[in-house]
């Protein structure tokens, strides 16, 4: 059984069993799902050993704690199935950086608008970061005019995160894909 703990504490899920569960008191459930009621640690712990499976601490933060009676192995190997399914089910959305200058061509910026509608497809945000150089910095007017043409191009595909904010030599906003509305109306 200890092999099973080392394993957990490793997976970094530092669930108690068996001498491991501090509670006093515990609600207890058997293999089969049924509930045997309130008992004491020991109690709990000498119907564990009865049906020759190990006390699991499910619910720590109940009052009282809630452990039930299984197979520790199966009960951790099925847990950790069910972690590793959801990780791969999980889709994780990124936040894609585009650069640009204040000089940027027209052509350019269609470059960098089809870049972030595939990104956009995707799933991801993008932050737009528009440059400020040398004395463009006295005409920081430019920089919101060009993010308003920006965001003009996308029209009714994407919805502003972040507004456009100026911070150091810089311009900044977040897009994001508009959510889609229903294809049966």
């Amino acid at each position: 059984m200890d092999y099973f703990v080392k394993k957990e504490q490793i997976i970094g899920k530092f669930t108690r069993l068996n001498e491991q569960i501090r509670a006093p008191r515990l609600r207890v459930i058997d293999e089969e799902g049924d509930q045997l009621g309130i008992l004491g640690r020991s109690e709990a712990l000498q119907a564990a050993k009865q049906a020759e499976l190990d006390l699991v601490e499910i619910s720590p933060q109940a009052n009282p704690p809630v452990a039930k009676i299984i197979d520790w192995g199966k009960y951790n190997y099925q847990r950790t199935k069910q972690l590793k399914k959801n990780k791969k089910n999980s889709k994780t959305l990124d936040l894609k950086q585009i650069r640009v200058g204040l000089k940027i061509s027209d052509h350019d910026l269609e470059v960098k608008a089809k870049k972030t509608r595939e990104f956009l497809e995707i799933g991801h945000k993008v932050k737009y970061v528009l440059r400020y150089r040398g004395r463009e910095l006295a005409h920081r007017d430019l920089g919101f005019k060009l993010a308003e043409k920006i965001i003009e191009s996308f029209k009714e595909e994407v919805t502003v995160d972040q507004a456009p904010q100026f911070a150091g030599r810089q311009l900044s906003f977040v897009i994001r894909r508009a959510h889609a509305k229903a294809k049966n109306s």
